[in-house]
């Protein structure tokens, strides 16, 4: 299938969300709840538009990622590119072999972000994943994932890794959203709600001194997407953990009310809830 064209996957994809929307209805509870919970002061026309763009979005990343597996570096930078800003500041900090935090979210096409990001760049990416179940899928879309030449390190071997070669130039990816475990999580406002959040970007970003920066994704037209980079903190040893990851979030909250259909909302993102853990 990765080999067919990419009209015809789009097609295969609006299939699928004819199937995932309006007949399986998967996971339609939670993405609306996110969503009313998220735009307090958007009336349920507006709710309802934002999570079938979501549905939309969501089956067209599915089939953009099996397309991956086969796609060349000219469609693949045709179809997801770099601002001149975005590539100035990440040239910049290449040429001067300087490492650096990128944060990203689950905004538009996630996988394609971390993919498109060694045919234009010379330093290295080292991203971090969570190694599925599944083995012989799991080393499928590990392949996927460096296949234009990223070092992909499991989450539990990735902090010493980057002890064992902190004298080595990465590009460090990281994402931003995900749902850590509520009794070891920063508490914050995003999006109108309390919200548990990793601390490990700006843990390392403070360890070692890594200035971070923000991959801001958006949907051009259907699979064209741009990236653009924003500075989040040049010199993170002159700051808290805390303020690091609230300059992260703010990047990230920024991304999402820009295009809010393109992120990922059926993940059950505020399922632990701050009282539960404070009383």
């Amino acid at each position: 299938m990765s080999y067919l064209p990419m009209w015809v996957l789009h097609i295969k994809s609006f299939g699928l969300y004819v199937l995932v929307y309006y007949v399986f209805g998967y996971r339609k509870k939670v993405v609306l709840h996110n969503l009313r919970n998220s735009f307090p002061d958007k009336n349920e026309k507006e709710i309802q538009s934002i999570c079938k763009g979501f549905y939309k979005n969501f089956c067209d990343v599915i089939f953009e990622t099996v397309k991956a597996f086969t796609i060349s570096k000219e469609e693949l930078t045709r179809r997801i590119y770099y601002t001149e800003n975005g590539k100035k500041i990440l040239t910049d900090y290449s040429d001067k072999k300087q490492s650096i935090v990128i944060v990203i979210g689950h905004c538009s096409n996630w996988e394609w972000v971390p993919l498109s990001y060694q045919p234009n760049f010379d330093q290295v990416l080292l991203g971090v994943y969570h190694p599925l179940s599944n083995k012989p899928f799991d080393a499928l879309m590990l392949k996927m994932r460096s296949k234009f030449g990223a070092k992909i390190i499991s989450m539990k071997d990735f902090y010493p890794f980057l002890i064992r070669n902190r004298n080595v130039n990465y590009s460090l990816g990281l994402n931003a959203d995900q749902s850590p475990p509520p009794e070891s999580a920063y508490w914050t406002k995003f999006l109108n709600q309390d919200t548990a959040v990793f601390n490990g970007p700006a843990k390392i970003a403070k360890k070692f001194n890594y200035p971070m920066v923000y991959g801001r994704t958006v949907r051009v037209k259907r699979g064209v997407y741009e990236i653009d980079i924003v500075k989040v903190c040049e010199e993170p040893k002159f700051h808290t953990e805390e303020e690091i990851t609230e300059m992260h979030l703010k990047c990230l909250e920024e991304n999402i009310l820009a295009q809010p259909s393109n992120w990922l909302w059926s993940h059950r993102r505020w399922k632990h809830k701050k009282s539960s853990v404070t009383n």
